[in-house]
């Protein structure tokens, strides 16, 4: 067993609390794990972690070792990236997670091109709308859409996302097309739960102020397509973001309400790891993002487009 790994398994169980999750992060049993932990003990011939039933947690020499041996391991790992970087095409394998409706519908048109264009990089991209833990789980990039809350990751801007008010012909005929966005409280509003705040839609107000107006309705998803589909049934007003709405606006099947009165955008962004150095396949991504979103804006009718 490579002393390397008995270090990356050390810093593992300290970083997240198990012998489970650091075999789970990098790819070992449990069992191994302990092995690995327990064999630098050994070599070292101190101990480095206090074993419990309930916890785990560093001894004081294990505390100092883990903050140094982890700085010499990054700069380690910048190292092997630089000089494999410099001889090689790009290739390795990107770890990614986005949004279910929006990877399904506008991101995955990105990362074909983007896997076309760099053929030994290999793409692992787990749709979701869970808020994953980008760093306990070993994702490299994650695209989220919305206002971030602050914390250490990187966050990249790839551009907005537009979002608007709409009904169809039927339920706006008869229960009537609210003229100001006080009047949006008094209908049936499809909330999708995938909104940070689901329940009170934000309008530009009267004097260009932001004005959060509080809905009621009877059906609530945590998915923009069945809100969409809920709309074109006339059950209600929804809240869509422009690339789910868009083709039922061009057929039709849905009109805009309120549509002078703008909504603010969401942000797209996208997150990674703060690095001394950051992967090259992890930068190319990014930046082919940047510059794809920059040409083909996410919403509105999605263009037919190549790379």
């Amino acid at each position: 067993m490579d002393r390397l790994d008995c270090d990356r398994m050390l810093v593992a169980v300290l970083e997240l609390g198990s012998f489970a999750a650091a075999a789970a992060r990098l790819g070992v049993s449990s069992g191994q794990a302990s092995k690995l932990v327990s064999k630098l003990e050994r070599q070292l011939g101190v101990q480095l972690i206090k074993r419990s039933t309930r916890a785990l947690s560093p001894t004081d020499v294990g505390h100092a070792y883990y903050e140094r041996v982890k700085a010499l391991l990054e700069a380690f790992d910048a190292l092997d990236a630089r000089v494999r970087e410099s001889a090689s095409t790009p290739s390795g394998r990107l770890k990614i997670s986005a949004p279910v409706t929006f990877g399904g519908a506008v991101l995955s048109r990105a990362l074909v091109a983007f896997a076309r264009r760099y053929p030994l990089i290999e793409l692992d991209v787990s749709f979701t709308d869970r808020l994953v833990s980008i760093v306990d789980e070993g994702f490299d990039i994650a695209v989220r859409v919305g206002n971030l809350s602050d914390s250490s990751l990187v966050a990249r801007r790839l551009g907005d996302i537009h979002v608007r008010l709409a009904a169809s012909p039927a339920y706006l005929q008869q229960y009537g097309t609210p003229q100001h966005w006080r009047a949006v409280s008094e209908h049936q509003c499809i909330t999708d739960t995938n909104f940070r705040d689901p329940w009170n839609w934000p309008f530009a107000g009267d004097n260009g102020e932001t004005v959060n107006v509080p809905v009621r309705g009877r059906l609530r998803f945590a998915n923009a397509e069945a809100c969409l589909q809920a709309a074109i049934a006339g059950l209600g007003i929804a809240r869509l973001p422009d690339f789910i709405a868009a083709p039922a606006l061009q057929r039709g099947d849905l009109v805009p309400v309120l549509a002078r009165y703008d909504v603010p955008p969401l942000g797209l962004f996208a997150l990674y790891p703060a690095a001394r150095h950051l992967a090259q396949r992890t930068r190319l991504l990014v930046d082919f993002l940047v510059d794809h979103f920059d040409r083909f804006p996410p919403g509105r009718s999605l263009p037919e487009w190549k790379e």
